[in-house]
């Protein structure tokens, strides 16, 4: 019986690269995968899902307007799908989990989605929260602060390095401006400081 899963974390956990791993396992023993991800985070190759660490792989884009059940079943008729993998899955529209939910209920395929949990103000994104609340399973990837212990929060820096504490839920970037934190530290720089 397919299930939907939830793989969430800070930055720089390897989400992509367990992604790719696990699409890879079904490809080696012969199965097909139907992998997607946001077409807003173009900060690689535009229609590929790539981690820190060099592996890559060719995806579909999605965007908010995008009916992933329509796509996933188009070509599962084509070809049938023994699974369908999300990337950056903080980007679905409330709709869009739905949609996975129907994937997963009505069409039997099993759905990895990977994603943030919360955003830069410690506030969950809408694709993260409606997966947490539908999910049939959901697993932390873990990484780690500065300090060593748990990064649990995403801190958004500026050009001088400085925390950001106000603006749009969404600014795609990588090391450059984001950092992942423990719960303390995170706190320290976004809760306890004046907002933007």
């Amino acid at each position: 019986m397919a299930q939907l899963y939830f793989y969430y974390s800070a930055m720089n956990a390897g989400k992509s690269t367990s992604l790719l791993q696990s699409a890879y396992n079904y490809r080696e023993r012969g199965m097909h995968v139907m992998i997607f991800t946001a077409a807003i985070d173009d900060r690689y190759d535009v229609g590929k899902v790539t981690s820190r660490i060099g592996l890559q792989a060719d995806a579909a884009l999605y965007t908010p307007e995008d009916n992933l059940f329509k796509a996933v079943f188009k070509a599962h008729r084509t070809q049938p799908l023994d699974c369908v993998f999300i990337d950056e899955a903080q980007f679905l529209t409330k709709t869009q989990v739905k949609q996975l939910v129907e994937i997963v209920d009505e069409l039997d395929i099993p759905v990895l989605a990977y994603g943030l949990r919360t955003d830069f103000l410690g506030e969950t994104f809408e694709g993260s929260h409606y997966l947490l609340a539908w999910s049939d399973k959901f697993t932390e990837l873990k990484t780690v602060c500065h300090c060593g212990r748990k990064a649990t929060f995403v801190v958004r820096m500026d050009e001088q390095g400085q925390p950001v504490t106000g603006g749009n839920q969404v600014e795609i970037g990588g090391n450059d401006r984001y950092e992942s934190m423990c719960r303390k530290h995170f706190k320290q720089l976004v809760w306890d400081k004046p907002r933007d």
